[in-house]
């Protein structure tokens, strides 16, 4: 599996400094094809939203992000045609439908979803579809 799709948990760490950010930075330079549900747009700005409430990321430098997102060199799927499939795989995982639109992708897709939310890829890790997810800490 040579596609990628990355959720919100890995393109913050794009932009903000966290752990393994250098691993998502990876992905985004590695030559690996990445895709995203356009959702990805949607998640990010709630993301940014809560690092200006809560820690302080000025407006200016959360609204050059949104702008450089939609730069990058990713192929965006449009979410409605995911959801049916994200809700199923909600009810018979028991993750949320937003965690599952990027799932369902990879599904769809025959790829791998990279996330730094090491809760929900252990959650997965048991189930039929533990062979599209990868924790983003696993990544050389």
């Amino acid at each position: 599996m040579n596609l990628q799709v990355i959720d919100s948990s890995v393109a913050i760490k794009w932009y903000v400094p966290e752990p393994h950010d250098a691993e998502a930075l990876g992905l985004r330079t590695g030559g690996v094809p990445l895709h995203c549900p356009d959702f990805l747009k949607i998640e990010l700005a709630a993301i940014l939203w809560k690092k200006i409430r809560r820690d302080g990321l000025p407006r200016s430098e959360a609204d050059n992000i949104l702008d450089d997102l939609v730069k990058i060199a990713v192929t965006w799927h449009p979410s409605d045609s995911l959801v049916p499939t994200a809700f199923d795989l909600a009810d018979r995982t028991n993750r949320t439908v937003y965690d599952c639109l990027y799932l369902a992708l990879a599904v769809q897709l025959d790829g791998v979803m990279i996330t730094a939310d090491e809760k929900l890829a252990n959650a997965l890790a048991t189930t039929v579809w533990s062979r599209h997810v990868r924790k983003l800490q696993s990544i050389p």
